[in-house]
């Protein structure tokens, strides 16, 4: 039972990147999902979630530019990330809790912005 994050990177301020996360061993559909992310030296802060029945959500810092979504026939859900801030340059991981990072969390991904 394991989720994998993958699809971070180093862009541009302005860029685009798309992660994703990859659950194994267990139906993702029934869970709800959550993104969190952990800057270096700084504690884990939420930055969006979907419930088991499709709704999403988004910490205002993230509003706008960030698009949660998942499919459901490859156990996987995703987060498409536009117009990239420095500022959200950090470690990115999924969980199957969307209020705290706790239950079933893969080891990460992490997403760079830099010029």
């Amino acid at each position: 039972v394991q989720v994998v994050e993958s699809g971070g990177g180093l862009v541009q301020p302005g860029g685009s990147l798309r992660l994703s996360c990859v659950g194994s061993g267990f139906k993702m559909s029934y869970y709800d999902i959550g993104w969190f992310r952990q800057a270096l030296g700084k504690d884990y802060e939420g930055v969006s979630c979907i419930n088991s029945d499709g709704t999403t959500s988004y910490a205002d810092s993230v509003k706008g530019r960030l698009t949660i979504s998942r499919d459901n026939v490859k156990n996987a859900m995703y987060l498409q990330m536009n117009s990239l801030e420095p500022e959200d340059t950090a470690t990115y991981i999924c969980a199957t809790d969307c209020a705290v990072l706790a239950g079933i969390r893969g080891q990460g991904t992490q997403v760079a912005v830099s010029s």
